[in-house]
């Protein structure tokens, strides 16, 4: 059946012009499914791996700036939303790696402790009152600060270190974080916890424009997937960020 567009048909039947819209929503909803997709891409077992692999194709963009040197006494170790929420297996916001990296960020919490450095932790919610929150608008729902399971892991101890509240993706939104950087006199921040995509790379980003020097953890930051991850270090790397291994951070904090 031939369609009675004006155009050139394509070998489907369809105008190649709508050939080629087809073409491009099909890619678009498999884009969407792959971003669905939850996936434990990281474990005890392939770890190395994959670390190795990602490490090896952000070489070049992390060797453009050797003068970024990672100094622990210059630096604030930032733990977002390690929190039930997203780490609990039962949870709507489920992270499958989420146990994995919480592995990892349990020897930099203890290691920075021993240094007597600075370590952050934040805790995504919003108030009830805040129902008009552009988060709430945009997810149709948000995580209340009253809810059990907006508390963070109890795995990680938080009492040498600072608890904040954060309304929005960025750990510098309405939180205090850089006025405590700047009472630290810190001038590099290490990132680790959840999402990779969302609140940890909004808040590299904010912490780049802000001057301070962002060392992005690699296997201590995570998300729903490895391309959604992946994606993320790259683009860091490209323009915001250092990529590094919890492994790194750990030798120079035991130096």
């Amino acid at each position: 059946m031939r369609h009675e567009f004006g155009g050139i048909c394509s070998s489907n039947g369809l105008p190649y012009e709508g050939a080629a819209l087809y073409f491009h929503l099909t890619l678009l909803l498999l884009a969407f499914k792959v971003w669905e997709m939850k996936e434990a891409y990281l474990s005890e077992k392939n770890h190395q791996k994959k670390i190795d692999t990602w490490m090896k194709t952000l070489r070049p963009q992390r060797d453009r700036h050797k003068d970024f040197v990672y100094i622990p006494g210059n630096s604030l170790l930032l733990v977002i939303d390690m929190q039930h929420y997203f780490i609990e297996d039962s949870a709507h916001a489920f992270i499958p790696v989420g146990k994995f990296i919480l592995g990892k960020i349990q020897p930099l919490v203890v290691a920075y402790y021993k240094k007597k450095l600075p370590v952050v932790f934040t805790r995504y919610c919003v108030e009830r009152e805040d129902k008009d929150d552009i988060m709430h608008r945009w997810w149709d729902g948000v995580l209340l600060c009253a809810d059990p399971i907006a508390s963070l892991r109890e795995e990680l101890d938080t009492s040498p270190g600072t608890v904040i509240r954060k309304p929005g993706y960025s750990s510098f939104f309405k939180t205090g974080l850089s006025e405590i950087m700047e009472e630290n006199k810190v001038t590099q921040l290490v990132i680790t916890g959840v999402m990779t995509h969302l609140c940890c790379e909004t808040t590299a980003r904010e912490a780049f424009q802000r001057g301070f020097e962002v060392y992005f953890v690699v296997d201590g930051t995570g998300t729903y997937n490895e391309e959604i991850h992946t994606a993320t270090l790259f683009n860091l790397a490209h323009g915001f960020a250092i990529p590094v291994t919890t492994e790194e951070i750990l030798r120079k904090l035991r130096a």
